[in-house]
């Protein structure tokens, strides 16, 4: 009985564990833009059954929308193979499902590399994209980083991104979340990180190295998004974003 009972409890692992497959791998250079966007605007992106879950603690605290800007170094698919690195950026907004302690980001929108579009959550347009990227040390240690992001879409969208900081202590972790399509909600992945990060300002924290910022946004969706009412609430560096992807269902 006790080897039944064994043989069981294996089929019923092996059953889970199976409901969960590694999708793809990746390695980028990412900055977080994390902003209190118009609330009226930022809702009705959200899909019926889901509502806004701002986060309460953190450098981020307070912020309804994310840009996540990403130039991918590597891209492997679930067997290890190369893809071609893809760059862009992401519109994000924290949620929860109504009811429920499901929580996570949702992607509703995006301007990609050609090759990540439509991409996983079926909210990404092609775009042209430019990244331009200067990091200046002197005699002190003093590390002075300047970025620039471009982003011009098919449809008419732009966001442009200029920003220049002065590099803070680092701090490195392993995170696991969800992330939610605002396309096709009831689809999700979930992603495991390893990640090295600075919080070069967090209104919150009242962390801020940034010695400029300039951020334009125009085009028909994302243009309700910034009618500059909006404020940034966190800029986060990421110098290195390890990622696992991960599927489930059978």
């Amino acid at each position: 009985m006790r080897a039944l009972i064994g043989i069981v409890f294996l089929l019923l692992a092996g059953s889970v564990g199976a409901q969960e497959r590694l999708s793809g791998t990746n390695v980028d250079v990412r900055l977080g833009i994390a902003l209190k966007a118009p609330e009226a605007a930022v809702l009705k992106l959200i899909p019926d059954g889901w509502e806004m879950n701002s986060p309460t603690t953190g450098p981020g605290q307070g912020m309804n929308l994310s840009l996540t800007l990403l130039e991918q170094v590597s891209s492997q698919d679930a067997q290890g193979n190369a893809i071609d690195p893809i760059r862009g950026v992401a519109v994000g907004i924290p949620v929860r499902r109504k009811g429920t302690d499901v929580t996570g980001n949702m992607v509703v929108a995006g301007l990609f590399t050609p090759k990540g579009v439509p991409g996983a959550y079926g909210v990404y347009v092609p775009a042209n994209v430019e990244v331009e990227r200067k990091q200046r040390s002197d005699g002190d240690g003093k590390t002075l980083i300047e970025e620039r992001w471009i982003f011009k879409g098919v449809d008419g969208d732009t966001l442009e991104a200029q920003i220049q900081y002065a590099r803070g202590a680092t701090t490195r972790a392993k995170t696991e979340s969800k992330v939610f399509s605002g396309a096709r909600p009831d689809f999700y992945r979930i992603y495991r990180v390893d990640a090295v990060s600075d919080v070069a300002r967090s209104a919150a924290t009242g962390v801020d190295r940034v010695s400029a910022i300039a951020l334009k946004v125009s085009g028909k969706k994302l243009a309700a998004l910034f009618d500059g009412t909006e404020k940034i609430v966190s800029i986060t560096s990421i110098p290195s974003y390890s990622r696992q992807v991960f599927l489930t269902g059978p």
